[in-house]
């Protein structure tokens, strides 16, 4: 199948075509870990994921390698050191796990290679002491610093002069610098920080040639070692398929990485295809401490909203846009996957439907894919309405034949293709057995209020319901309960 993505180097759509189709090799920028991961942290996290499971069914399981890296020497790290009084490598270990942990929760599958920069400093150092050799980098008061004007093609990524660059950033102007735009590889550590030796005295590795060094070592050095590379790729030294991150990353982060791999490489291109995507919204307002809009992922997951709801919500809108978090949309995708998992619940996987593998081949179209998807089960459910036991539960073949359940069959992969309906993610759905009784109670109640005029019984189940965060609907076709975002279960004991 033919795969299309927008190339931010390029700026256009266009056909992806691995280096190697036996080895699709993909490098994202992760998380500097010096607390909770926040949202806009995790859409990140699900777009690529997202990448890579289209990947992985296109081309193998076997035959994609998958790079995240987490950055955990970082001034805010150490910031958050000297504020806690907490030694540095406890601080990372806890935030790191932290970060797996929650983003397990939103179905995001662990990469093949989760490199820490602390792990990779001496392959800095030889980066670094590569491009001082090749007049790409200049030392200078116990700093290394990239010479920006050694580079032609610097700014092609994000399309800027360096004049533009200049004008409108704020560019730290120090006397070791000799031009206001070269950035640092490496710096000075005093003996509190963390530091390491180096040519150039004790220190430690700027942010930007971290990826640089673990992406050529894990995707092109490693590959080569354990004879995994093609002979296509090995016409290709040091260049690998896809770079990804946010799109707040492509200036200056990722500008830095191309200048630096390129240069101390000696080759035209670090990365054939880059992807970036968009910020997070929250209530149509960017996202932000000072506003009190700020959530990690733990928040939402705290608040009994179900990771596999937040992945749902971030899917709906295509990566290339921004993305803007709403309660009602939590809302309504909690719903359409409480309807799902009741419909298909026990349905076993087989191949996802053609036309939502094409939505996610041009340029994962997410939003797309489960718009078709959301059509099929309402098909789907039509068809089963009024012919199952209860709402929402999967209907017996006599009811409805044989294609219901092939056609469920395709529904399920499709949308466990986009990491939806796993098995590892419906616990939360699972609560809302218990509601078919009272649905049932209701439904009787509601029946002889009909009969007597006097619903203050049914007014008073309705507002316990509804306290304990299940929405209520009643309609001529019966009673459909709903638990909410804030379900809890407990207060609908003794009901």
């Amino acid at each position: 199948m033919d795969i299309f993505l927008t190339n931010t180097r390029t700026r256009a759509k266009e056909l992806f075509s691995p280096i190697d189709p036996m080895n699709v090799r993909i490098y994202v920028c992760g998380p500097t870990v010096y607390d909770r991961a926040h949202m806009g942290n995790a859409r990140a996290a699900i777009v690529f994921d997202m990448l890579v499971r289209l990947m992985r069914h296109v081309y193998g399981a076997d035959h994609v390698t998958y790079v995240r890296n987490f950055t955990d020497v970082d001034d805010k790290i150490n910031a958050r050191a000297a504020q806690t009084g907490e030694p540095i490598s406890a601080i990372t270990a806890r935030t790191t796990q932290w970060y797996l942990d929650d983003m397990a929760a939103l179905g995001v599958l662990e990469p093949d290679h989760m490199p820490r920069a602390t792990q990779y400093i001496p392959q800095m150092i030889a980066m670094i002491e590569g491009l001082i050799d090749s007049g790409h980098a200049y030392a200078a008061d116990g700093h290394v610093l990239f010479s920006v004007s050694s580079y032609e093609k610097y700014g092609a990524l994000s399309g800027r002069s360096v004049d533009d660059m200049i004008a409108g950033a704020r560019v730290e102007v120090a006397p070791y610098k000799r031009d206001p735009m070269d950035f640092v590889l490496w710096k000075p550590s005093s003996e509190d920080l963390p530091g390491w030796d180096s040519p150039w005295g004790r220190g430690r590795p700027g942010w930007h040639i971290e990826c640089s060094a673990m992406a050529d070592d894990l995707l092109w050095r490693r590959p080569l070692e354990q004879d995994r590379l093609s002979e296509e790729a090995k016409l290709r030294p040091h260049v690998f398929d896809i770079h990804g991150g946010g799109n707040d990353l492509a200036f200056p982060h990722h500008e830095n990485e191309i200048a630096q791999s390129c240069c101390a490489n000696h080759t035209q291109v670090m990365a054939n295809v880059w992807l970036h995507n968009e910020m997070l919204q929250v209530e149509g307002k960017k996202m932000s401490k000072s506003l009190g809009n700020f959530f990690t992922v733990r928040d939402l997951l705290d608040q009994g909203i179900p990771g596999e709801v937040i992945r749902f919500a971030f899917l709906s809108t295509h990566y290339r846009k921004p993305m803007d978090w709403t309660a009602e949309r939590a809302a309504q995708a909690q719903k359409t996957l409480h309807r799902w998992r009741g419909l298909f619940k026990g349905i076993a996987p087989s191949e996802p439907y053609e036309e939502v593998l094409k939505l996610l081949a041009d340029d994962l179209n997410t939003a797309g894919a489960l718009n078709h998807l959301s059509h099929l089960g309402q098909a789907l459910y039509t068809m089963a309405h009024g012919r199952a036991s209860a709402p929402f539960e999967t209907p017996a073949v006599e009811d409805v034949g044989a294609e219901w359940f092939e056609n469920a069959s395709k529904f399920v992969a499709s949308a466990q293709l986009l990491g939806l309906l796993e098995p590892a993610l419906g616990n939360w759905a699972e609560l809302s057995v218990d509601l078919s009784a009272h649905a049932d109670r209701l439904s009787s109640v509601r029946a002889d209020a009909m009969q007597s005029k006097d619903f203050s019984e049914v007014d008073r189940l309705k507002q316990v319901l509804i306290a304990a965060g299940v929405e209520v609907r009643m309609s001529k076709a019966g009673v459909e309960l709903v638990p909410g975002s804030g379900f809890d279960p407990a207060k609908l004991e003794g009901l």
